[in-house]
C-alpha cells in the first residue's frame, strides 16, 4: 500500500524531471504573448510596430516579432469585403516591418495578391453563377412542393432566398467554393510562418 502516490506526488516528481526552464524558453514565455498583443494593437489602431520594437530588450525581440508577425498571419484572409481588404493591407504591412528576408516576403505577397485577385474575379463570377443556380432549382423544387400541397391554384412567388434551407444550402456551397482557396491560402501562411 505503500507505494500508492497522490497526484501531487506523482506532478511533482514529474516537474522535477523536467529540470529547470533555460533562459531562452523563459524569453520565449515571456515575450511571444506580448509581441501578439502588439499585433492586435497594431491591426486595431495607428500603433508604430518599429517604434514599440524598439522599447524591448534585444534579447526579447526575436521573441516579440515572433508572436507579432504569428498574429499577424492568421489575420490574413480571403477578402470577402472591403473590411478583410484592409486588415489583410495592415497585416501585410506589418509584416513587411517584422520580417527580414523582404526579396522572400515580396514572392509571397505576389502570390497571395495572385490568389486575392482570382478569389475577387474568377471566384466571384462563380459565386453568382452558384448562387443563381442553387436559386433556380430551389424555386423548382418549391414551386413543385406548393402545387402538390395546394393544386393549380399556386401562382404564388416565393422568395426562396430568404427560407433557411435555402440559406443553409448557400452557406454550404459558398463554403465549398471558398475551400480551394482557403487550403491555397493556408499554404501561403505556412510559407510566411517560415520567413525570417
Amino acid at each position: 500500500m505503500a507505494d500508492i502516490k497522490s497526484a501531487r506526488e506523482i506532478a511533482m516528481e514529474k516537474i522535477e524531471k523536467l529540470g529547470e526552464a533555460t533562459e531562452e524558453e523563459r524569453l520565449k514565455w515571456k515575450y511571444v504573448p506580448e509581441g501578439e498583443q502588439l499585433a492586435a494593437r497594431y491591426l486595431k489602431d495607428e500603433r508604430n510596430l518599429v517604434s514599440e520594437l524598439s522599447q524591448y530588450p534585444e534579447k526579447a525581440r526575436q521573441y516579440v516579432k515572433h508572436g507579432a508577425a504569428e498574429v499577424l498571419i492568421r489575420n490574413i484572409n480571403l477578402p470577402r469585403n472591403d473590411y478583410a481588404k484592409s486588415v489583410n493591407k495592415k497585416a501585410m504591412e506589418g509584416l513587411r516591418l517584422l520580417k527580414s528576408s523582404k526579396a522572400d516576403l515580396e514572392n509571397m505577397y505576389s502570390r497571395l495578391r495572385q490568389l486575392f485577385n482570382h478569389y475577387a474575379e474568377q471566384g466571384e463570377q462563380q459565386r453568382k453563377q452558384s448562387f443563381q443556380t442553387l436559386k433556380t432549382d430551389f424555386e423548382g423544387k418549391v414551386q413543385q412542393a406548393v402545387q402538390q400541397q395546394l393544386g393549380t391554384m399556386a401562382g404564388m412567388r416565393i422568395d426562396v432566398e430568404k427560407l433557411p434551407q435555402f440559406q443553409q444550402e448557400w452557406r454550404r456551397v459558398l463554403s465549398q467554393l471558398d475551400s480551394q482557396y482557403l487550403s491555397l491560402l493556408n499554404e501561403y501562411r505556412r510559407g510566411l510562418s517560415e520567413l525570417r
